[in-house]
């Protein structure tokens, strides 16, 4: 059967006319909503994601997804007694807050806690959805087909009844607040954070090298202060990396003449895979282990960049005031000293401070970071869904001849799992970006790695998937080209096409199973782990790499992740309520495995409380977007006319948006007296 044959129409594709927006038109008639549906999927070239099959494919994706994680979960407990002791599976699940706050400390509780009240608003929103939306959904008329998917979508109810959508969207955005709230009043400030009395100052001139200055200086512009202590900080990145290279060598010696007391004079080799590839023939000699002598290194520390006074909220008020072209207390040494240059602001935690990143600061950083996120935009600007692979592949007929197969594993499988994998690979291109930026605290580049990340993942999984857009170089043509603007009826139908959904539950679906096994198992971590195995050239060099084999758990990348499909799941709730359940699992699993890997493999993150307040604000985002969705789908169900009702809706949602800033709090910003 053709495609044209398959949506009971023969026109082809130059010859139609566009469908206008009329509430009428686009429902009411079985063959105009056809030939819209057949657009939409040409649309995406002979791409099959969209295309129409029983149920959405969504009974085989589910079969599929749990083979495989129970094929994954069946290869990690094989893993774990054969790369390293990971612990008991069934015992984190029952390990107590408390004993995850003495070993992973206050973040990891704070970041689990917040994933609890994740749960409890995705069980809320299930039940409503599957109680009320998916009834109310499925009782309409205008599709008659059992096996269609789109009976359980909003597609299926009549315009009268779409008031009743609005009133849940409006109460799931209600809920959301609500438990945001909770969460954001149980969150613990540390003692050192409320009263902190040691400051930061950068912008000292270099040739500063007396403390004796800056405590002068302090003692005459700000009388009431006591100055108790100046640390200089300095350029220490390359004594940091010859550092760790000695206590190495260190561990290695120690390890190498106890086993020659026992056993002799060793002989090893230098070579790289020494371990692997230890064939004499292939021109590799063996040295005495303490043949090889070490060069000293003397490191030059003349590169001061900051500064540490102790005491008080007074400087820190008096300097903001330079931001309103005001100058700060003066001194005798004022010209000397250049107080008007400085930047001083609240001392971030040691432990949070990236030290060897201080060196780089001023119009350098900042160069830095203008040219890897141009970098980073060009790379996500022609890859930003695996949709442009396939279209890629179909110019060369790839493709065509399994367009005839329509197996739902070809057609909504495999286009998931590409989608899941690149949403996995941006979030580490992301990370790599934020990390080269050299930013001086971990929290920073925590918090960056966050905010960057959950934006692009909602542009490449929710909004271009859903607009039937390729990648962002098609999205920037469908946006400006005026050409391309003469079909945007026909996309933003495509956005609330029955079978559009179903791709987004079998992307949860197999997030939910596929991603979390694969959370479990740390591919990234195991491949790094097992090349550096492999690189090494003597015994010593294993043990070394085994016993710092653990990372920090990246809360950046993991609140994005978690709120990426949040996001799916609360646009979709309304429009799609059958999602819901999923994302019930989803959270369920990533709770588990978080909570296990947090546990066992990773090595306690101290950071600053602000990424845990900005992801409530991601949070808040996930029932905006489903309120825009509902916004769009009744634009063009109940036409312009009825336009003052969606306003008011929208009017609605801001004033109800406004009270979040009540309870999270911000720190103060500098004002003008």
């Amino acid at each position: 059967m053709t495609q044209s044959e398959l949506f009971g129409t023969s026109t082809p594709l130059m010859e139609q006319t566009p469908v206008e927006l009329d509430a009428l038109g686009f429902l009411g008639s079985y063959m105009e909503k056809n030939s819209t549906a057949e657009r939409c999927y040409r649309s995406h070239s002979h791409s099959s994601v969209l295309q129409g099959l029983p149920f959405g494919g969504v009974p085989t994706v589910l079969v599929i997804n749990v083979v495989i994680w129970m094929f994954l979960l069946l290869i990690f407990s094989c893993l774990r007694k054969a790369a390293w002791d990971y612990g008991r599976l069934v015992s984190s699940s029952l390990c107590r807050d408390e004993e995850i706050r003495s070993k992973c400390g206050l973040d990891a509780v704070t970041y689990l806690s917040f994933q609890r009240h994740i749960i409890l608003l995705m069980t809320v929103v299930s039940l409503v959805s599957l109680a009320v939306i998916l009834p109310a959904n499925f009782s309409g008329n205008l599709l008659d087909s059992p096996e269609n998917f789109g009976r359980t979508t909003l597609a299926n109810v009549n315009a009268d009844f779409l008031w009743l959508h609005s009133i849940f969207a409006l109460v799931y955005f209600i809920i959301t607040l609500l438990c945001m709230a909770h969460h954001s009043m149980r969150l613990e400030y540390r003692e050192d954070e409320k009263v902190a009395r040691t400051l930061m100052i950068t912008h000292i001139p270099r040739e500063i090298s007396d403390p004796g200055l800056i405590t002068k200086h302090f003692h005459e512009a700000y009388p009431s202060c006591t100055v108790t202590d100046i640390r200089f900080c300095f350029n220490v990145h390359k004594l940091m990396r010859l550092d760790l290279e000695r206590r190495k060598a260190m561990k290695g010696r120690l390890y190498f003449a106890t086993k020659a007391q026992k056993e002799g004079k060793i002989m090893i080799r230098t070579h790289p895979c020494a371990q692997i590839l230890c064939c004499d023939m292939c021109g590799f000699e063996k040295v005495h282990l303490l043949c090889r002598g070490v060069k000293n290194t003397d490191i030059s520390c003349s590169n001061r960049s900051t500064v540490t006074v102790t005491r008080t909220s007074t400087i820190v008020k008096d300097f903001s005031r330079v931001y309103c072209r005001r100058r700060p207390q003066q001194s005798s040494i004022t010209t000397v000293v250049h107080s008007h240059k400085w930047g001083v602001s609240y001392a971030p935690a040691p432990s949070d401070i990236i030290w060897e990143n201080l060196s780089v600061c001023g119009s350098r950083w900042w160069l830095r970071c203008v040219l890897l996120n141009i970098l980073l935009f060009l790379l996500l600007f022609f890859l930003t869904t695996p949709a442009i692979i396939v279209n890629t592949m179909d110019k060369f007929n790839v493709t065509r001849p399994v367009e005839s197969l329509r197996s739902p594993i070809l057609t909504q499988f495999f286009p998931t799992l590409l989608l899941w994998a690149f949403s996995v690979l941006l979030p580490f291109i992301v990370y790599y970006s934020a990390f080269f930026e050299s930013h001086w605290t971990r929290s920073g580049e925590n918090q960056v790695t966050m905010h960057k990340c959950f934006l692009l993942l909602v542009f490449m999984v929710i909004i271009l998937p859903s607009l039937g857009l390729t990648s962002l170089d098609l999205f920037f043509t469908w946006l400006f080209d005026v050409h391309f603007l003469d079909e945007k009826n026909i996309k933003f139908q495509c956005v609330f096409l029955p079978d559009n959904g179903a791709f987004f539950v079998n992307y949860v679906i197999t997030s939910g199973l596929i991603g979390t096994a694969m959370e479990l198992l740390r591919i990234p971590a195991l491949t790094v782990y097992a090349l550096r195995l492999c690189f090494a050239k003597s015994q010593a060099e294993r043990i070394h790499v085994k016993r710092s084999q653990a990372y920090e758990f990246q809360f950046g990348l993991e609140y994005a992740w978690t709120m990426c499909i949040f996001a799916v799941c609360m646009t979709y709730s309304i429009t799609c309520p059958i999602i819901t359940p999923f994302g019930l699992l989803y959270v369920i699993l990533k709770h588990m495995v978080d909570r296990y890997n947090i546990y066992y493999a990773y090595v306690p993150t101290k950071l600053n409380q602000r990424i845990h307040r900005a992801a409530i604000s991601q949070v808040i985002v996930a029932p905006i977007l489903g309120l825009f969705w509902l916004l769009f789908f009744s634009v063009l169900r109940l036409g312009m006319d009825r336009l003052a009702i969606v306003c008011t809706r929208v009017c609605v949602q801001l004033f109800l948006f406004s009270p979040q800033a009540q309870f999270i709090p911000s720190p103060s910003s500098p004002s003008c007296p």
